[in-house]
Formats: C-alpha cells, structure tokens, sequence
C-alpha cells in the first residue's frame, strides 16, 4: 500500500465529510458558478489544508458540528488561487483534467476564483471570531503578495533563493499556516498552542511546496496531473534550477540564463535542462531540506500531549514528503 493510499485509508471518514460539505458551495442561483464549482473542486484535490484544519481542532479538543463547514473554506481559498494562477499561466491542465480557463474561458474562471474568496469569507462569519477572520484574511493577502512577487519574477533567472522563500512562504506556507492556527483560535487554546500550531503548518507548507516544486522535474504527467518541467517552460525559477544553475560554471550559467530569458529555446532545450536538473544532485538535496522541516514542523508539537490527532498530524506533515503528486 502506498501512502497515497494509506492516506485515503486513514482519513477517509474526515475526507467524506469534508467532500460533502464542499459541495454546499454550488447552492447558488447562478448555473455557470455550479458547473465550474463542480469541476475544480470536485476533482483530485488533496484536502490537505480543511484536514489539517480539523486535526488541528481535534488536538485542542475542539469537535463541535460546525467545524468541518469552518473547514471548507481553506479549500474555497486554495482553489480560489489556482484558479487565478491558471489565468496568468495560461495553464491547460489541473488535476488531472481540463483547466476552468480552457473550458471556460479566462473571465468565467477569474469570477469563479472571486466567488469561492467570497464564499470562504461567508463560511469564516461562522466562527463568530474576529481573530479567526483576520488570520484568514491576512493569509489571504499574503497569498496575493506571494503570486505577485513571482510574476515580478518571471524569467528572473538571477533570483536567489531567499527570495524564492520568500515566495513560497507567502504563496503556499502562510494558508497552511492559517489552517493549523484557526484550528486553534476556534478551540479558544492558549496564544503558545495557537503559535506552535500556526509554527507548524508554516513549516509544514514550506515543505510541501519545496516537493511541489521537485515533482515538477520527476513526476509523470499522469501521475502529477500537469505536464513535467511546466514551471520552466513558465519561466518560474523554483529551487531546483536556482541549485543547478549555482552549480554550472560561470560561462556555462551565462549561456544557460540567455537561453531560457529568451524566447528561441526549443522542446530540447528544456529536457536538457530537466535532465541537467534530475542529475546533478539538486533534488536530493532539496528532499533533505524538506525533511529538515518537516522535523522542525513535528519539532512545534511537542508541548502538546500525545493524542490521536497529534500522531495524525505528524503522520500528515511526513506524507507531505514522500507523495509522488
């Protein structure tokens, strides 16, 4: 049993109840935002970020009715931003399937993306909680800062990696974040339990998008659900070529940075640098620093009495980085 399917197993009670809760996002009079509601959200989303919401929950003791319907917003946020993202990439595929943009078109699929923020913040008014609402919305503008600083970045094949951190903190680790340190906030725990939680899912984040971002050079097609070496072809500078570009000689980066700033490289040209990438040990030593703070992640909780959810958690911080999509 891979852990794909361990996961499936082990959560499939949570994953039932939050599919179904999802769904309540297509009550609306307007027929096009079900259809494209449907396709995004129903597809092959992991759950990840309502999950890590209720075992957060469940850690401090919190399991009233109403917390998987508080859940359901992380998702409406996530999708929320991908669609958007698909937008500006002009992606043609997600989760295994058609984009909304591709279907669609860009303006239904941008609409879509503001309905389900609008519905994420409707959802939010539940908890009642004003320090709940502002976490959400401050991951939320995080989150756009994230996606515009790396369009700032495109084709940027000078940028470090500080500042590639800096995205991927905002982009992807500060939801995650939220998710963990809501749970909290809704369970009235202490401001220590809430910044050991939000700590974790920081962490956790970083880790689950620096796999992300190596999948992107080893993966399938079929298994990741978009084509490999995508993000290069979009000219985003994720890790592993920061790694490999540090790696070349001077002359060699040169002609390399020329090359992909410009716009004559070829099919080849981009396997050649996929392959570069998967030879030359960038991407064991970003697993390594994924590892490293999934520790650190697993590191956060241990004030906090050992538990189901606890063992839950970690085990969920550990699948972030053995996945293969």
């Amino acid at each position: 049993m891979n852990r794909d399917t361990s996961n499936a197993a082990r959560f499939k009670t949570q994953f039932d109840i939050i599919n179904r809760e999802l769904t309540q996002v297509f009550n609306s009079r307007v027929p096009l935002v079900k259809d494209i509601g449907k396709h995004t959200l129903l597809g092959h989303g992991k759950r990840l970020r309502p999950l890590l919401f209720v075992l957060s929950c469940q850690l401090c003791g919190y399991e009233k009715e109403d917390v998987y319907k508080l859940s359901t917003l992380f998702e409406y946020v996530h999708t929320a931003s991908l669609l958007h993202d698909d937008v500006l990439d002009n992606a043609e595929f997600r989760r295994q399937r058609p984009s909304a943009n591709q279907v669609w078109g860009n303006h239904a699929a941008v609409l879509e993306g503001d309905f389900l923020y609008s519905k994420a913040l409707i959802v939010g008014m539940r908890s009642n909680s004003i320090p709940f609402l502002t976490r959400l919305t401050e991951a939320t503008l995080r989150m756009t800062e994230g996606q515009i600083m790396e369009f700032a970045h495109t084709k940027d094949w000078a940028i470090t990696r500080d500042q590639y951190m800096e995205i991927i903190t905002a982009k992807t680790a500060a939801l995650i974040s939220a998710a963990c340190a809501c749970g909290a906030i809704v369970s009235g725990a202490t401001p220590a339990q809430e910044e050991s939680l939000s700590q974790f899912g920081l962490y956790a984040g970083i880790a689950f998008q620096l796999i992300d971002d190596l999948l992107d050079y080893t993966s399938s097609e079929k298994v990741f659900g978009k084509p490999v070496g995508k993000d290069l072809r979009e000219g985003k500078m994720t890790l592993p070529l920061i790694y490999t570009l540090s790696e070349l000689d001077p002359d060699e980066r040169t002609r390399v940075q020329a090359l992909l700033a410009g716009s004559h490289a070829t099919d080849d040209d981009y396997q050649a640098m996929i392959e570069q990438v998967r030879q030359n040990g960038a991407l064991r030593r970003i697993r390594k620093e994924a590892r490293a703070y999934v520790d650190d992640a697993a590191a956060c909780l241990s004030s906090f009495p050992d538990c189901e959810a606890k063992r839950d958690l970690i085990e969920l911080s550990r699948y972030i980085i053995e996945r293969d999509n």
